[in-house]
Parts: C-alpha cells; structure tokens; sequence
C-alpha cells in the first residue's frame, strides 16, 4: 500500500507526530474539555518543542485531573507545589500557574458566552477557516485572528496567549485548516467540519 501524503512536519522529532498529525491536528473541536486542554498544552509549550509537550501529555492529563477546568481552578497553593516536583510536566512555576489562572478565566468564560467553544469560534465566524498551502514555508505563525484573540484573552486575564501560542491553538483544534493542500488530512479536516456541531 502506497505511503500517504502528509505534511513533513508529522515526521517529527517524536514518534507521536505521525498519530497527532493523522487523527487530531485540524479536526475541529467543539468539545469544552478538549478547548483547555490544548489551551493548557499550548501554553506549556512557549520556549520549548512541541515534542516535548507531546511526551508529557499523559502525565498532564493525570497531573491536571483529566484537563477538567473546575477541578483544576480549584487547585490551591499545596497542589501547586506538588505539581511542581511531578516530572511528568512542565515544572515550571509561571506555566503551572497560569494553568490554574487560565482554568478559573476558562469558566468565567464559559459563563458570559453559554461555552469557551462559542466564544473561540466567534472569532473565525463560527467555521474552519480552509488555506490551501503549498509548502511549510507558507504556514504563517500569526494571523489577524490570533492577534485579535490573543489581545481578548489576555484582557481578561489569561496568561501565555500570545498571537503566535494562539495561532498554534486554533491549527490543533481545527479553526484553521493548515493542512498542505497535498496532504491527505486537508481533504479529510475539511470534510469534519462540514459535519461537526456548530456551537449555538
């Protein structure tokens, strides 16, 4: 069977690319769970590889109970410490707190707009923003959406959501499609938004 075409990048420096490439980067997330996770995961990520996030991931999921934003905005001082000698994140004092700062803002969200999905969405009109990029080169690291909610979410509070962290939020999670048009995902990612549910 002929080898499928995807983007270089899944060949990554860790050998959970390929299946994080295949089956989750682009596909859209409606999901509220799923919307902090990444939001948590991403945030993690400044400064260092997305490898190394990708390795940590489950030991996030265990430290950070399931990526449940009411759980973990409950997480006190004592439970920061503790994070912070657990080798299966991040230790990283200002990223573990911005986990819980971003979870208690998560849900405050969540409140004004029905869902975090509803607002994230807003801010590319509620559908998958489709580019049709012939090489890696042309991915951009910024757009004037990420811009606009990287400001928004850092005026309410949020911490490490830049343009360039939320630009890599919205690829993973599908409000943009920066799957190269030769890529055999583009096609599929495309197709998943048309059928997924739209936040109301």
């Amino acid at each position: 069977m002929a080898e499928k075409n995807r983007c270089s990048w899944a060949y990554g420096a860790s050998p959970l690319y390929v299946p994080y490439h295949d089956e989750e980067w682009g596909v859209p997330v409606w999901d509220d769970r799923r919307q902090f996770e990444f939001l948590t995961l991403e945030s993690a990520q400044a400064g260092l590889s997305w490898s190394t996030i990708l390795n940590k991931r489950e030991g996030y999921r265990r430290a950070f109970a399931g990526f449940d934003p009411q759980m973990v905005a409950r997480f006190g001082a004592g439970k920061v410490a503790a994070l912070l000698k657990d080798p299966g994140i991040v230790r990283n004092r200002l990223k573990v707190n911005a986990a819980v700062n971003n979870a208690r803002l998560f849900l405050a969200v969540q409140k004004e707009f029905g869902s975090f999905s509803k607002y994230i969405w807003g801010f590319v009109g509620g559908r998958p923003k489709v580019n049709r990029w012939t090489s890696l080169g042309q991915l951009p690291a910024v757009s004037k959406e990420s811009d606009a909610l990287s400001a928004d979410l850092k005026r309410r509070g949020f911490k490490f959501v830049g343009s360039t962290i939320m630009y890599a939020h919205m690829q993973a999670t599908g409000l943009v499609n920066d799957h190269l048009v030769s890529c055999f995902r583009h096609r599929e990612c495309r197709l998943a938004a048309k059928t997924a549910k739209i936040p109301v």
